[in-house]
């Protein structure tokens, strides 16, 4: 898992705070396929997810998986079909993350949450304009969303701290290329402390 307080240090160079008012929350492939690299950063997760509840943030996840290989896409050959299956016990969301009924559950089958799920429109007809993005893994299905959203005109901001991938390196080479082009950086203990000033 990165250290979130050097990535904070290094590319937090822009402040903002994401106005609950006009925000969501994406929590992004918290799967058993991906539990190694998601279980360390379970408790910043389950933080995030408390504070945004707790100031009337929507909740969203995503859960990735494939249904036949017609589906698969480049993500087929770019690993070798090792994919997550559609009803097997690695494509289910970790029962540790606390879905609650009524919470949104965004199928995908590729890395981006916006394409081909109708997430934009269903953002967009609720007002949203700000997205807090979480989950696994940082540089691929974290990343990708983060980008598609800022592109669509939403305004991102991106965890430090409740994102993880398989390396330190990569980790923080997508904390540099969304701080510098595309989100803003919070981590658990920046959104505890911006809510708290509502």
């Amino acid at each position: 898992m990165a250290d979130s307080s050097s990535s904070y240090k290094k590319f937090d160079i822009r402040k903002r705070n994401p106005d609950p008012k006009t925000s969501v929350l994406l929590v992004i492939d918290m799967q058993n396929y991906f539990s190694a690299i998601a279980k360390p950063i379970l408790p910043a997760i389950k933080t995030t997810i408390d504070l945004c509840r707790s100031v009337s943030i929507p909740v969203i996840f995503t859960r990735h998986s494939h249904k036949s290989p017609e589906d698969y896409g480049m993500l087929g050959e770019w690993f070798n079909n090792d994919l997550i299956i559609d009803g097997t016990v690695e494509a289910e969301l970790m029962p540790e993350i606390g879905l609650e009924s009524g919470d949104k559950v965004v199928e995908k089958n590729t890395y981006g949450a916006f394409r081909g799920t109708g997430l934009e429109e269903y953002l967009t007809e609720r007002g949203i304009k700000e997205v807090i993005i979480a989950g696994v893994m940082t540089n691929l299905c974290c990343e990708t969303t983060a980008r598609q959203a800022f592109v669509s005109g939403f305004r991102v901001f991106f965890s430090t701290d409740a994102t993880a991938t398989s390396t330190l390196e990569l980790h923080e080479a997508t904390l540099k290329n969304m701080a510098y082009g595309f989100a803003y950086l919070v981590d658990s203990k920046r959104l505890e402390q911006g809510f708290s000033v509502i």
